[in-house]
């Protein structure tokens, strides 16, 4: 129901306000907004499909959108990170070894990849831009990444929805049932890292 509510608002937004809306939304995707791309490329794909939006419009705007609202959420970790880090890193489990190891891996050419890589995996290319901040990526590296990236996914969701344009209800429900594995995984993930964490704080405090 809340993607179906999200898609309701994300077609208003692209009825009214064309490209710009369209760049708006992507914008919030990229950020830590519960509006996931899912939910507005495939409607671009539609406009598109339907010949009211043009294609090199609709994926220039939607990259100039994604790449704005990551850039903003990497200025967020950039400038911001560090202090919230040391100062309410205790109770997310993070210390100043996670802080410099966060900073030593975006500073390497794996962190590109990561960044690149994340891109195309739901709920995480919402937030890799603040670790990317964090880190002090360098800005090229990030903005490369990140822009090819959110084409790339940007894309092949506009793809989806203007070759699906009369089946998009069925490709929703197994799109469902895709994202309910990612979030899944999402928190095992968590669980472990967790258990990580107190592991290495008890073996610490033993030493």
């Amino acid at each position: 129901m809340l993607t179906e509510v999200i898609s309701e608002f994300a077609i208003r937004i692209l009825d009214s306000t064309g490209y710009a809306g369209a760049a708006f939304l992507m914008g919030l995707e990229s950020m830590i907004f519960p509006v996931p791309s899912e939910a507005v490329m495939p409607f671009v794909g539609f406009l598109v499909a339907d010949g009211k939006w043009g294609l090199f419009e609709a994926v220039l705007a939607t990259s100039i959108g994604s790449f704005l609202g990551s850039y903003l959420s990497y200025l967020m970790g950039y400038y911001g990170g560090r202090p919230f880090v040391l100062k309410v890193g205790k109770y997310l489990l993070l210390d100043v070894h996670d802080l410099e190891r966060t900073e030593r891996f975006f500073h390497r050419s794996g962190g590109t990849l990561t960044l690149f890589l994340c891109r195309f995996i739901p709920v995480v290319r919402h937030l890799v831009s603040i670790p990317a901040g964090i880190g002090k990526m360098r800005f090229w590296p990030f903005a490369l990444a990140t822009t090819v990236g959110a084409t790339m996914w940007n894309g092949f969701l506009l793809y989806c929805g203007f070759k699906l344009r009369e089946n998009w209800s069925m490709v929703q429900t197994y799109r469902h049932h895709f994202d309910a594995l990612i979030v899944g995984m999402l928190v095992a993930s968590i669980a472990w890292y967790v258990w990580y964490k107190l592991k290495r704080k008890r073996a610490t405090a033993a030493e």
